[in-house]
Protein backbone atom coordinates (compact mmCIF):
# COMPACT_ATOMS: atom_id res chain seq x y z
CA UNK A 1 0.00 0.00 0.00
CA UNK A 2 1.71 3.28 -0.96
CA UNK A 3 2.45 5.32 1.69
CA UNK A 4 0.60 9.25 2.46
CA UNK A 5 2.16 12.00 1.31
CA UNK A 6 2.42 15.15 4.31
CA UNK A 7 1.68 18.28 2.35
CA UNK A 8 1.98 21.67 3.80
CA UNK A 9 0.36 24.58 2.50
CA UNK A 10 2.06 27.87 3.87
CA UNK A 11 -0.39 31.12 2.52
CA UNK A 12 1.66 34.32 3.58
CA UNK A 13 -1.51 36.15 3.48
CA UNK A 14 -3.97 34.19 5.24
CA UNK A 15 -6.30 37.14 5.39
CA UNK A 16 -6.76 36.09 1.76
CA UNK A 17 -8.07 32.81 -0.37
CA UNK A 18 -4.93 32.18 -2.35
CA UNK A 19 -6.94 29.73 -5.14
CA UNK A 20 -3.57 28.23 -6.16
CA UNK A 21 -3.09 26.65 -2.63
CA UNK A 22 -6.52 25.54 -2.23
CA UNK A 23 -6.43 23.43 -6.05
CA UNK A 24 -3.19 22.27 -4.69
CA UNK A 25 -5.19 21.53 -1.17
CA UNK A 26 -8.03 19.69 -3.05
CA UNK A 27 -5.88 17.84 -5.39
CA UNK A 28 -3.92 16.28 -2.60
CA UNK A 29 -6.90 15.93 -0.80
CA UNK A 30 -8.61 13.92 -3.20
CA UNK A 31 -5.81 11.39 -3.84
CA UNK A 32 -5.89 10.42 -0.03
CA UNK A 33 -2.97 12.51 1.16
CA UNK A 34 -2.64 14.61 4.22
CA UNK A 35 -2.49 17.97 3.54
CA UNK A 36 -2.20 20.95 6.35
CA UNK A 37 -2.06 24.34 6.60
CA UNK A 38 1.70 24.92 7.69
CA UNK A 39 3.65 27.48 9.49
CA UNK A 40 7.31 28.24 8.71
CA UNK A 41 8.66 26.32 12.13
CA UNK A 42 6.61 23.15 11.13
CA UNK A 43 7.86 22.91 7.35
CA UNK A 44 10.36 20.27 8.72
CA UNK A 45 7.26 17.68 9.30
CA UNK A 46 6.07 17.84 5.70
CA UNK A 47 7.26 16.23 3.06
CA UNK A 48 6.71 19.18 1.00
CA UNK A 49 5.91 22.45 1.46
CA UNK A 50 3.92 24.87 -0.88
CA UNK A 51 4.38 28.70 -0.26
CA UNK A 52 1.63 30.82 -2.04
CA UNK A 53 1.91 35.28 -1.59
CA UNK A 54 -0.36 37.41 -4.09
CA UNK A 55 1.34 40.56 -2.98
CA UNK A 56 4.90 41.41 -3.41
CA UNK A 57 5.76 44.21 -0.05
CA UNK A 58 4.69 40.63 1.86
CA UNK A 59 7.50 39.78 4.23
CA UNK A 60 9.58 36.64 2.79
CA UNK A 61 11.85 36.06 5.54
CA UNK A 62 10.61 32.86 6.68
CA UNK A 63 10.50 31.21 3.06
CA UNK A 64 13.18 28.48 2.95
CA UNK A 65 14.64 27.11 -0.49
CA UNK A 66 13.43 24.07 0.40
CA UNK A 67 9.81 25.33 -0.22
CA UNK A 68 8.06 25.30 -3.50
CA UNK A 69 7.32 29.24 -4.00
CA UNK A 70 4.30 30.21 -5.88
CA UNK A 71 2.20 33.29 -7.01
CA UNK A 72 2.77 37.21 -8.14
CA UNK A 73 3.79 38.10 -4.35
CA UNK A 74 7.49 36.50 -5.60
CA UNK A 75 8.22 38.98 -7.98
CA UNK A 76 10.58 41.58 -7.66
CA UNK A 77 9.86 44.83 -8.38
CA UNK A 78 12.98 46.11 -10.06
CA UNK A 79 12.52 50.17 -9.49
CA UNK A 80 15.34 51.36 -12.07
CA UNK A 81 14.22 49.32 -14.65
CA UNK A 82 10.08 50.10 -13.71
CA UNK A 83 9.61 46.47 -13.90
CA UNK A 84 8.84 42.86 -12.35
CA UNK A 85 11.51 40.85 -12.23
CA UNK A 86 10.33 37.15 -11.92
CA UNK A 87 13.07 34.74 -9.43
CA UNK A 88 14.84 31.83 -11.26
CA UNK A 89 12.88 29.45 -8.29
CA UNK A 90 9.56 30.45 -8.82
CA UNK A 91 7.30 28.09 -9.92
CA UNK A 92 5.22 30.06 -12.65
CA UNK A 93 2.25 27.45 -12.87
CA UNK A 94 0.82 24.88 -11.65
CA UNK A 95 1.11 21.41 -13.04
CA UNK A 96 -2.02 21.23 -15.25
CA UNK A 97 -3.93 18.01 -13.41
CA UNK A 98 -3.83 20.71 -10.26
CA UNK A 99 -4.56 23.40 -12.39
CA UNK A 100 -7.73 21.98 -13.82
CA UNK A 101 -8.91 21.35 -10.30
CA UNK A 102 -12.66 22.89 -9.97
CA UNK A 103 -13.45 24.27 -6.41
CA UNK A 104 -16.59 25.66 -6.15
CA UNK A 105 -15.77 27.76 -3.48
CA UNK A 106 -17.99 31.36 -4.42
CA UNK A 107 -14.39 32.53 -6.11
CA UNK A 108 -12.11 32.77 -8.55
CA UNK A 109 -11.25 32.97 -12.64
CA UNK A 110 -13.07 32.82 -15.52
CA UNK A 111 -10.68 34.49 -17.83
CA UNK A 112 -7.22 34.90 -17.35
CA UNK A 113 -5.21 37.52 -18.85
CA UNK A 114 -5.11 41.07 -20.10
CA UNK A 115 -4.56 43.01 -23.84
CA UNK A 116 -3.35 46.10 -22.17
CA UNK A 117 0.12 45.92 -20.99
CA UNK A 118 0.84 48.23 -17.80
CA UNK A 119 3.79 48.66 -16.41
CA UNK A 120 2.79 48.10 -12.53
CA UNK A 121 0.64 44.98 -13.77
CA UNK A 122 2.08 41.85 -12.98
CA UNK A 123 -0.88 40.40 -15.29
CA UNK A 124 0.64 40.68 -18.67
CA UNK A 125 3.92 39.33 -17.69
CA UNK A 126 2.19 35.80 -16.36
CA UNK A 127 -0.94 35.50 -18.02
CA UNK A 128 -0.47 37.32 -21.34
CA UNK A 129 -3.39 37.73 -23.66
CA UNK A 130 -6.99 37.20 -22.60
CA UNK A 131 -8.54 33.33 -22.37
CA UNK A 132 -11.72 32.20 -21.25
CA UNK A 133 -10.94 29.05 -18.44
CA UNK A 134 -14.79 28.62 -18.02
CA UNK A 135 -18.09 30.16 -16.72
CA UNK A 136 -19.38 31.27 -13.21
CA UNK A 137 -21.05 27.77 -12.98
CA UNK A 138 -17.41 26.40 -12.57
CA UNK A 139 -16.82 28.98 -9.31
CA UNK A 140 -20.35 28.58 -7.85
CA UNK A 141 -21.38 25.94 -5.11
CA UNK A 142 -23.98 25.01 -6.06
CA UNK A 143 -26.36 26.09 -3.11
CA UNK A 144 -29.57 27.40 -3.47
CA UNK A 145 -29.36 31.20 -1.33
CA UNK A 146 -31.25 34.23 -0.93
CA UNK A 147 -30.06 36.76 -3.83
CA UNK A 148 -28.27 38.93 -1.82
CA UNK A 149 -26.43 35.93 -0.33
CA UNK A 150 -25.90 34.00 -3.24
CA UNK A 151 -22.52 35.55 -4.32
CA UNK A 152 -19.84 34.85 -6.71
CA UNK A 153 -16.68 37.17 -6.16
CA UNK A 154 -14.58 37.07 -9.65
CA UNK A 155 -10.88 38.18 -10.11
CA UNK A 156 -10.77 38.06 -13.69
CA UNK A 157 -8.77 40.71 -14.72
CA UNK A 158 -10.08 42.52 -17.94
CA UNK A 159 -13.68 40.43 -18.72
CA UNK A 160 -15.01 43.53 -20.93
CA UNK A 161 -11.77 42.28 -23.32
CA UNK A 162 -15.06 39.56 -24.46
CA UNK A 163 -18.01 41.42 -23.94
CA UNK A 164 -20.00 38.00 -25.61
CA UNK A 165 -18.14 35.68 -22.17
CA UNK A 166 -19.37 38.91 -20.15
CA UNK A 167 -22.82 38.72 -21.25
CA UNK A 168 -22.83 34.79 -21.17
CA UNK A 169 -22.00 35.19 -17.44
CA UNK A 170 -24.28 37.81 -16.96
CA UNK A 171 -27.00 35.29 -18.34
CA UNK A 172 -26.01 32.77 -15.89
CA UNK A 173 -26.53 34.66 -12.97
CA UNK A 174 -29.89 36.03 -13.55
CA UNK A 175 -30.80 32.09 -14.71
CA UNK A 176 -29.05 30.96 -11.53
CA UNK A 177 -30.11 34.03 -9.14
CA UNK A 178 -26.38 34.38 -8.63
CA UNK A 179 -25.16 37.97 -7.47
CA UNK A 180 -22.18 38.41 -8.70
CA UNK A 181 -19.16 40.61 -7.69
CA UNK A 182 -16.76 42.00 -9.98
CA UNK A 183 -14.05 42.69 -7.82
CA UNK A 184 -11.47 44.07 -10.43
CA UNK A 185 -11.28 47.00 -11.72
CA UNK A 186 -13.15 46.64 -14.88
CA UNK A 187 -11.88 48.33 -18.04
CA UNK A 188 -13.94 51.96 -18.34
CA UNK A 189 -12.42 52.48 -22.27
CA UNK A 190 -14.03 49.29 -23.72
CA UNK A 191 -17.25 50.26 -21.96
CA UNK A 192 -20.16 50.44 -24.43
CA UNK A 193 -24.11 51.08 -24.49
CA UNK A 194 -24.73 47.18 -24.84
CA UNK A 195 -22.81 46.41 -21.68
CA UNK A 196 -24.23 48.89 -19.40
CA UNK A 197 -27.82 47.39 -20.11
CA UNK A 198 -26.22 43.90 -19.13
CA UNK A 199 -24.51 45.37 -16.50
CA UNK A 200 -28.05 47.34 -15.36
CA UNK A 201 -30.36 43.98 -15.40
CA UNK A 202 -27.64 41.50 -13.89
CA UNK A 203 -27.89 41.68 -10.32
CA UNK A 204 -24.14 42.59 -8.80
CA UNK A 205 -21.99 44.44 -6.57
CA UNK A 206 -21.01 47.75 -6.49
CA UNK A 207 -19.02 47.47 -9.45
CA UNK A 208 -15.46 48.65 -10.06
CA UNK A 209 -13.13 50.43 -12.62
CA UNK A 210 -9.63 51.32 -12.42
CA UNK A 211 -8.78 55.32 -12.76
CA UNK A 212 -5.03 54.74 -12.86
CA UNK A 213 -4.00 57.58 -15.13
CA UNK A 214 -5.05 61.27 -14.76
CA UNK A 215 -4.91 61.48 -18.69
CA UNK A 216 -7.88 59.16 -18.59
CA UNK A 217 -10.02 61.56 -17.08
CA UNK A 218 -11.84 62.42 -20.63
CA UNK A 219 -12.54 58.90 -21.08
CA UNK A 220 -13.51 58.42 -17.37
CA UNK A 221 -15.98 61.14 -17.80
CA UNK A 222 -17.50 59.94 -20.98
CA UNK A 223 -17.80 56.47 -19.11
CA UNK A 224 -19.30 57.87 -15.68
CA UNK A 225 -21.61 59.86 -18.02
CA UNK A 226 -22.96 56.60 -20.16
CA UNK A 227 -23.38 54.61 -16.56
CA UNK A 228 -25.54 57.41 -14.91
CA UNK A 229 -27.41 57.80 -18.20
CA UNK A 230 -28.77 54.36 -17.40
CA UNK A 231 -29.45 54.44 -14.11
CA UNK A 232 -26.04 53.02 -12.61
CA UNK A 233 -25.29 56.26 -10.99
CA UNK A 234 -22.31 55.41 -8.27
CA UNK A 235 -19.35 52.81 -8.86
CA UNK A 236 -16.08 52.39 -7.23
CA UNK A 237 -12.97 53.51 -9.16
CA UNK A 238 -9.66 52.74 -8.06
CA UNK A 239 -6.97 55.17 -7.96
CA UNK A 240 -3.16 54.14 -8.68
CA UNK A 241 -0.90 55.93 -6.22
CA UNK A 242 2.41 55.78 -5.39
CA UNK A 243 3.66 54.92 -9.00
CA UNK A 244 4.64 57.72 -11.01
CA UNK A 245 1.43 60.31 -10.51
CA UNK A 246 2.46 63.46 -7.65
CA UNK A 247 0.13 64.49 -5.07
CA UNK A 248 -1.28 67.01 -7.21
CA UNK A 249 -2.41 64.25 -9.79
CA UNK A 250 -3.93 61.93 -7.36
CA UNK A 251 -6.07 64.71 -5.69
CA UNK A 252 -7.38 65.49 -9.05
CA UNK A 253 -8.30 62.55 -9.46
CA UNK A 254 -9.89 61.82 -6.18
CA UNK A 255 -11.45 65.41 -6.46
CA UNK A 256 -13.04 64.50 -10.06
CA UNK A 257 -14.85 61.77 -8.95
CA UNK A 258 -16.20 63.06 -6.03
CA UNK A 259 -17.57 65.53 -8.16
CA UNK A 260 -19.10 63.40 -10.00
CA UNK A 261 -20.56 61.48 -6.87
CA UNK A 262 -18.53 58.41 -7.36
CA UNK A 263 -16.48 56.45 -4.65
CA UNK A 264 -13.15 55.43 -4.88
CA UNK A 265 -10.54 52.96 -2.99
CA UNK A 266 -6.41 54.66 -3.35
CA UNK A 267 -4.73 51.63 -4.49
CA UNK A 268 -1.18 52.13 -3.23
CA UNK A 269 1.65 50.77 -5.20
CA UNK A 270 3.37 49.08 -2.48
CA UNK A 271 7.27 48.24 -2.76
CA UNK A 272 9.61 48.06 -0.28
CA UNK A 273 10.17 52.22 -0.72
CA UNK A 274 7.20 53.68 -0.43
CA UNK A 275 5.41 50.99 1.84
CA UNK A 276 5.72 53.54 5.12
CA UNK A 277 4.39 56.83 3.03
CA UNK A 278 2.43 58.61 5.40
CA UNK A 279 0.93 60.69 2.52
CA UNK A 280 -0.59 57.36 0.79
CA UNK A 281 -1.39 56.28 4.43
CA UNK A 282 -3.17 58.95 5.19
CA UNK A 283 -4.69 59.70 1.87
CA UNK A 284 -6.31 55.79 1.62
CA UNK A 285 -7.67 56.21 4.98
CA UNK A 286 -9.55 59.06 4.16
CA UNK A 287 -10.59 57.48 0.67
CA UNK A 288 -11.12 53.99 1.67
CA UNK A 289 -14.06 55.10 4.04
CA UNK A 290 -16.41 55.92 1.97
CA UNK A 291 -18.33 57.69 4.53
CA UNK A 292 -14.95 59.96 5.11
CA UNK A 293 -14.59 60.84 1.58
CA UNK A 294 -18.35 61.83 0.84
CA UNK A 295 -18.56 63.62 3.68
CA UNK A 296 -15.13 65.76 4.30
CA UNK A 297 -13.21 67.40 2.67
CA UNK A 298 -8.83 66.21 2.58
CA UNK A 299 -8.13 69.46 4.88
CA UNK A 300 -11.26 68.50 6.96
CA UNK A 301 -9.62 64.87 7.67
CA UNK A 302 -6.56 66.15 8.45
CA UNK A 303 -8.23 68.48 10.86
CA UNK A 304 -10.21 65.90 12.26
CA UNK A 305 -8.92 65.40 16.13
CA UNK A 306 -8.73 61.27 15.22
CA UNK A 307 -6.22 62.36 12.56
CA UNK A 308 -3.22 64.61 14.40
CA UNK A 309 -1.31 61.96 13.85
CA UNK A 310 -1.05 62.22 10.19
CA UNK A 311 -1.68 66.17 10.68
CA UNK A 312 2.01 66.21 12.56
CA UNK A 313 3.96 64.35 9.59
CA UNK A 314 2.17 65.69 6.64
CA UNK A 315 2.44 69.39 7.98
CA UNK A 316 6.55 68.96 7.77
CA UNK A 317 6.33 67.35 4.56
CA UNK A 318 4.33 70.28 3.11
CA UNK A 319 0.81 68.05 2.73
CA UNK A 320 -1.34 70.29 5.20
CA UNK A 321 -2.00 74.11 5.59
Amino acid sequence: MESKVKIGLYNLEPQFTNIALEKIRKYYSLRGDIVQDCKPIDAVNFDKVYAGSLFSFTPKDYVSPEMIKGGTGFYEWNSELKKYIIPDDLELFLPPEIDSIELHINRGFTMRGCPNKCSFCVVPIKEGLPKIIGTILNLWDGIKRKLKDNIVILYDNNIFANPAHFELNAKLAIENKITLDYNQGLDHRRLTPELVDIMKIMPHKEYHFAFDNPKSVDTVDKAITLLQSKGINRCNWYVLAGFDTTHKEDMFRLEYLKSRNQNAYLQRFRNKENDSDPRLIALARWVNQHAWFQGTTWQQFLDHPDNKGYKKILKAQGFYT
